[in-house]
């Protein structure tokens, strides 16, 4: 099973920045979900920048949410120091 979702912060229009239960930390960009069904509602950045963690996952007050595996294997994974001097 993949890492829930610890915190979620949208940084930029349509980007999440996003910690994992198991200390990796990425960014997850929401561009693509935009033109389809329930997600047209983020596109107003005040209602995007409305994320936030409920049960393990990111989702917004009209019920949208991502798949909390979605977001962890489809994020680009932010490295940690330790990593890039390696």
């Amino acid at each position: 099973m993949n890492p829930r979702v610890k915190a979620v912060t949208a940084a930029k229009p349509y980007l999440l920045e996003i910690e994992f239960t198991n200390g990796d930390s990425g960014v997850y960009d929401c561009t693509p979900l935009l033109d389809f069904g329930v997600f047209k509602e983020l596109r107003e950045i005040a209602y995007f920048r409305q994320a936030k963690v409920v049960n393990g996952t990111v989702a917004w007050p009209r019920d949208q949410d991502i798949c909390p595996d979605t977001l962890y294997l489809d994020s680009k994974k932010h490295r940690s120091p330790v990593e890039s001097r390696q």
